[in-house]
C-alpha cells in the first residue's frame, strides 16, 4: 500500500467519521492486523474510544475481524482494507446510479444504507417513506408498499444483499460490543459475497402497512417523537435480525458495462452500442464478475432480445455484429458459427483499451499532441530505436529526442538495452524504447490518488476559511424555513434576508461555485480511478 493511498483513506475517514476513526483506521492500514490491546497502546487512545471507532469501521464494512494468528484463544485481530475505504469516494456515484435506475425512492434507499452501513428492510422502508413524505405537498404521503417494491427490485437486480449471518461472528462478538444506546448490528469476519450463503438475495416477508409520517417541527413534539420511537422499536415486522447492505461489486459491474457501452457509442454509433448493451444485459446472470469475457451468445438470441423500438432487420444486425468483430478495439469477438454465429463481449480487452485511451489522453494533455503521437507509436510497435521513432512519427530528430527523454523522465516510456556482446559496449548495444501499459497505469493510478487528496484538502481549507460565513448563512436559512412554515409576513422574511449583506452574498456565491468545481473535479478523477483500477484488477485475474 502506497503513501498516497493511506493519505487519501485518512482524508475520507476524517471527513465522514471524524478524527478519532481516521487515526484508528490509518494506523490499521499502516500496521496490518492488530488486536485491541496493541491498538490502544500504539494509538494512545482510550479503550472506550477505540472500541467505538472499531464499531464504526465494522458497521460500514471497512474493517473485518478474525481470531488471532496464534491459534484458538488468542486475542481477536482487526484489519482494514484500503479498497473498502476508497469506496467512500464513489458514494455520490452509487446514489446517482440508483436514482437513474429506480427514481427518488431507490436513491434514498441507497443513501440511507450508505450512511448507516446496514439496516433491516422494515427500518429502511419506514425511514425512506418518512423522508419522501416530508418533501411532498400537504395531504400527500408515500405508501410503505411503494418503497418495499423499490427495495425488492434493488435486491432482485443484486444492488442490495443480505449481510452474512451472525454465526461466524459469534465468538468475537463481545470484543466489538455496540456503543451505549445503539442497537447491536451484524458483523462478519470476511467480506460478504453472494456465494457465501444461499439466502443472500432472498427478500423476507415483511408485515408492514401504512404510510410515511411527517416529522413534528415544534419543540413541543419532542416528547411525542420519543414516545413514538420507543413504541416503534418494540414493533415486529418479520425481518428481525436480517440486515441489508449495498452490494458494491454489482455497482462496479454496472459502471464497467456503462463505460464499455459509452465507448462503443462514441466509436461506432448508437445502434452498435445498443447491441452491446443487449449482449451485456443478457450475460449479467451467466457471467462471473471476474470473467475476461461474457458467455457466448448466438446471433438469434441477440436478435430476439433487442428492444422492439429499434426494429433492426436480421441482415442489418449481422452487419453490425461483423462491424463490431472487425473493429481494432476488439470489444466484441466471435466464438463460433452455430445459431447464426456465437459472439462474446471481450471484457478484459475492452478495459485494456479504455485504460490505454485514458493514458494516451493524459500524455496528450500534459506533453502535447506530438508526444502523444510518439507514445501511441510505441504502444503499437512495442520496441523502436530512436531513429525509427523519428522516421515513423515524422518528427525532427532534435524534437523527437527531447520528447522521448521527457517521457522517459516521467516513467511513461522505458528504455531497454539489448547488447550484441557480453561487455555491453555502447557502440554494440541496441537501445529500444518501449511502453509497458500495466506499470504505467499503476503509476497514473497513484497520481490520481494524489490528485483527489489534494482536491479534498483544498475543499476543506476553503470551507474552514469561510466557516463563520457559512454558519451564518445556515442559521439564516433555518430561520427563513421556520418563518415560511409558520406563515410569516413577507416583510419579516425580507428583514431576515437582509441580515446577510450584498458583499457576503457575493462571497458566498463565489465560495459555493468554487466548492462545486472541486466536487465535480473529484468525481471526474474518480471515474479515471475506477477505469484504471478495473484494468489492473482484470489484468491480475487474466494472468492467474
Amino acid at each position: 500500500m502506497t503513501a498516497q493511498e493511506v493519505r487519501l483513506c485518512g482524508l475520507l475517514l476524517r471527513e465522514h467519521f471524524g478524527e478519532l476513526v481516521e487515526k484508528v483506521g490509518t494506523h490499521l492500514l499502516r500496521s496490518g492486523a492488530q488486536n485491541l490491546r496493541t491498538l490502544i497502546h500504539e494509538t494512545g487512545i482510550s479503550l472506550d474510544l477505540v472500541k467505538k471507532s472499531l464499531c464504526v469501521l465494522v458497521q460500514h464494512g471497512v474493517c473485518v475481524f478474525s481470531s488471532g494468528r496464534k491459534g484458538p484463544g488468542s486475542p481477536t485481530e482487526y484489519l482494514t482494507s484500503s479498497d473498502h475505504i476508497l469506496r467512500i469516494l464513489r458514494y455520490p456515484r452509487y446514489i446517482y446510479t440508483a436514482k437513474t435506475l429506480y427514481g427518488d425512492t431507490g436513491e434514498l434507499i441507497i443513501e440511507e444504507l450508505l450512511q448507516r452501513g446496514d439496516m433491516t428492510m422494515s427500518s429502511t422502508v419506514k425511514t425512506v417513506a418518512d423522508r419522501l413524505t416530508q418533501n411532498m405537498e400537504d395531504g400527500h404521503s408515500m405508501d410503505y408498499s411503494e418503497v418495499s417494491s423499490a427495495f425488492s427490485k434493488l435486491v432482485e437486480t443484486h444492488f442490495l444483499q443480505r449481510c452474512p449471518p451472525m454465526a461466524a461472528a459469534g465468538k468475537t462478538k463481545s470484543t466489538t460490543s455496540a456503543t451505549p444506546g445503539t442497537p447491536a448490528v451484524p458483523v462478519s469476519t470476511a467480506p460478504p459475497s453472494a456465494e457465501s450463503f444461499p439466502d443472500c438475495y432472498k427478500v423476507p416477508h415483511v408485515t408492514l402497512t401504512g404510510r410515511g409520517k411527517r416529522q413534528l417541527s415544534s419543540e413541543d413534539g419532542e416528547d411525542q417523537r420519543n414516545a413514538k420511537k420507543a413504541r416503534m422499536d418494540t414493533e415486529t415486522h418479520g425481518d428481525e435480525g436480517i440486515y441489508w447492505q449495498v452490494n458494491f461489486e454489482r455497482f462496479h459491474l454496472h459502471f464497467r458495462d456503462q463505460a464499455i457501452i459509452s465507448a462503443v457509442a462514441n466509436k461506432l454509433g448508437q445502434m452498435s452500442s445498443e447491441i452491446v448493451r443487449t449482449m451485456l444485459r443478457m450475460s449479467e446472470v451467466t457471467t462471473s464478475p471476474t470473467a475476461t469475457c461474457t458467455k457466448p451468445l448466438s446471433a438469434n438470441e441477440i436478435f430476439r432480445s433487442l428492444p422492439s423500438s429499434y426494429s433492426i432487420a436480421r441482415p442489418i444486425l449481422d452487419q453490425y455484429l461483423t462491424l463490431l468483430v472487425d473493429d481494432p478495439m476488439e470489444f466484441v469477438g466471435k466464438a463460433g458459427e452455430s445459431g447464426g454465429g456465437m459472439y462474446v463481449v471481450n471484457l478484459h480487452r475492452a478495459l485494456a483499451n479504455l485504460a490505454r485511451a485514458t493514458i494516451e489522453s493524459v500524455v496528450q494533455e500534459r506533453f502535447g499532441s506530438r508526444s502523444a503521437r510518439i507514445f501511441r507509436l510505441l504502444l503499437r510497435k512495442r520496441h523502436l530505436e530512436q531513429k525509427q521513432v523519428e522516421d515513423f512519427a515524422m518528427i525532427p530528430a532534435k524534437e523527437a529526442k527531447d520528447m522521448l527523454y521527457t517521457l522517459l523522465s516521467e516513467n511513461l516510456v522505458q528504455l531497454q538495452e539489448i547488447p550484441k556482446t557480453p561487455d555491453y559496449a555502447p557502440s554494440r548495444t541496441f537501445y529500444l524504447y518501449t511502453v509497458n501499459q500495466l506499470p504505467t497505469a499503476r503509476m497514473l493510478l497513484q497520481n490520481c490518488y494524489k490528485t483527489v487528496a489534494n482536491l479534498m484538502e483544498r475543499r476543506l481549507f476553503e470551507t474552514k476559511d469561510s466557516k463563520r460565513l457559512l454558519e451564518k448563512s445556515q442559521r439564516i436559512e433555518a430561520i427563513l424555513a421556520s418563518l415560511q412554515a409558520s406563515g410569516a409576513e413577507p416583510e419579516q422574511l425580507t428583514e431576515v434576508e437582509e441580515m446577510i449583506t450584498a458583499s457576503e452574498k457575493q462571497q458566498l456565491a463565489s465560495l459555493r461555485l468554487h466548492i462545486n468545481k472541486l466536487d465535480s473535479a473529484e468525481n471526474q478523477v474518480d471515474e479515471t480511478i475506477f477505469l484504471l483500477e478495473s484494468y489492473v484488477s482484470s489484468t491480475a485475474t487474466a494472468a492467474s
